[in-house]
């Protein structure tokens, strides 16, 4: 090692790193260096006191590269950043370091029949807004979309609006190709197509940094923002489940969401009903007829049924908005005191079974539920918010949704091991060995990690095999 981390003079560094732009103001340097981790109490407690030394914002990916080279000359800790709308730490820097901001490589580089190619730091809700005039858009996106870039949402997401018709971002097709670059001293671009290119995803920067972005696309719709209330929850889920499994009516998002979260939702007073469950979805005009039916049979009334443009003319949000993770935002921005947890409902057909958990729990647990797709097969997640008291009676509370044979994917830790989709994968790892050989890349996110970087690459995927 060429320098402890604590000897570095960053006033060199910054030098060095010209003529790429560089932020060193502390307070935007602290900025920079939080992601949405504050929606656990527990991880805000670990992380609110790790900051990052310097911000580098590259224009191009030879300013990326030239950051990447300095970096590995003095043995600098790495942090990839976008849009920092991830909620487990993932850009957060634990070891101090060089925080790479992407933003400025924003580029939307060819749009063709069914995919499109970005740079890796392009905001989505951009990608979508260059596809609709050609007819097309994105398969899948976050709730987060006017804010995440592509190469964050492909190195730390795994699902979103869209997902419940065309399956999770890692399915076959989803992702078509990924350009990432190395952390050596001539860095590295290398081309990971289709299979290969899940070894990148998901795996929060870890293992090179995401250059560019081929995705599949979809023809686009003419979607209209729905929002059905229900007196009972157990009439919301059903609806939502039939309209997840309907073969007559076509939709991008089917959320399900307990009145009580639905009471944070200011926006929008005087256009639902109040204290009434919802059921949130974008269907396509040509089936509303259909969607009115479904409502009317599951005893609800369809509330609000309005285009992008005329939500934006009322002053009303993305229906999405009140979806995924903004549902945990919404109820954030009014009360700290909530968390929320990701759990796998283990038949979706099965409401008595969700509802049942939830008396078993108490009123400390606000549901709310995302249907999705995954393989082919149906899929329900809840993302419920929960009263944090304390993380003895949060563990209590994943015992209770075990118990009952739910799966618990932890949003309360900052290993990439966490989440359910890098388990000890081997296979990734070896890929950081390849193109992170000192381990600069996001250190300290991977526990996996720390028991085999003395291994080669090979010596890593044999184990994969074990």
């Amino acid at each position: 090692m060429t320098e402890t981390l604590e000897q570095t003079d960053w006033k060199a560094i910054a030098a060095k790193l010209a003529p790429v732009e560089i932020i060193d103001e502390p307070v935007l340097v602290k900025k920079r260096s939080r992601d949405f981790f504050w929606y656990s109490p527990i991880l805000n407690a670990q992380l609110k006191k790790s900051f990052g030394d310097l911000v580098a914002r590259p224009k191009t990916r030879e300013e990326l590269a030239h950051c990447l080279a300095v970096a590995y000359a003095h043995d600098l800790p790495v942090v990839l950043r976008g849009g920092g709308t991830g909620n487990y730490g993932q850009a957060v820097p634990l070891q101090g370091g060089l925080i790479i901001e992407t933003t400025g490589m924003k580029r939307i580089l060819e749009i063709g029949e069914g995919y499109v190619r970005v740079e890796a730091g392009a905001l989505m809700a951009d990608i979508n807004a260059a596809l609709i005039p050609q007819g097309w858009e994105m398969a899948m996106f976050p709730s987060t979309q006017d804010i995440a870039t592509i190469g964050g949402f492909v190195a730390g997401g795994s699902a979103g609006i869209g997902s419940i018709a065309n399956g999770a971002l890692r399915e076959k097709g989803n992702i078509i190709q990924l350009k990432a670059l190395s952390v050596e001293a001539a860095p590295q671009e290398r081309v990971f197509d289709a299979e290969e290119a899940l070894q990148i995803h998901h795996a929060w920067g870890l293992n090179g940094a995401i250059t560019e972005v081929t995705l599949r696309t979809v023809p686009t719709r003419d979607w209209i923002g729905c929002m059905a209330s229900f007196d009972s929850y157990c009439d919301a889920y059903l609806a939502g489940h039939e309209l997840a499994t309907s073969q007559t009516i076509a939709r991008k998002l089917c959320s399900v969401v307990d009145a009580r979260i639905a009471g944070y939702f200011p926006r929008l007073k005087g256009h639902i009903r109040d204290g009434k469950h919802l059921l949130v979805t974008l269907v396509p005009r040509e089936d509303m007829d259909a969607l009115r039916a479904l409502v009317d049979a599951h005893i609800g009334l369809l509330d609000l049924a309005l285009t992008e443009a005329e939500l934006a003319e009322k002053g009303i949000p993305h229906v999405f908005e009140f979806a995924y993770n903004h549902t945990t935002l919404q109820v954030l921005k009014a009360d700290r005191s909530a968390t929320y947890q990701q759990i796998g409902v283990p038949d979706p057909a099965d409401v008595d079974a969700v509802i049942a958990v939830e008396q078993a729990i108490g009123d400390e647990v606000w549901h709310h539920h995302e249907f999705a797709r995954v393989d082919g097969t149906l899929t329900v997640a809840d993302l419920p918010i929960i009263w944090f008291k304390d993380e003895a009676r949060l563990r209590e509370i994943d015992g209770i949704y075990a118990a009952h044979g739910f799966t618990v994917w932890d949003a309360h830790t900052y290993h990439v091991e966490g989440g359910g989709l890098k388990n000890a994968d081997y296979r990734h790892l070896a890929w950081k060995k390849r193109m992170d050989p000192k381990g600069l890349l996001n250190p300290g996110k991977s526990q996996a990690w720390e028991a085999v970087r003395h291994l080669s690459a090979d010596e890593i995927e044999a184990k994969a095999k074990d």
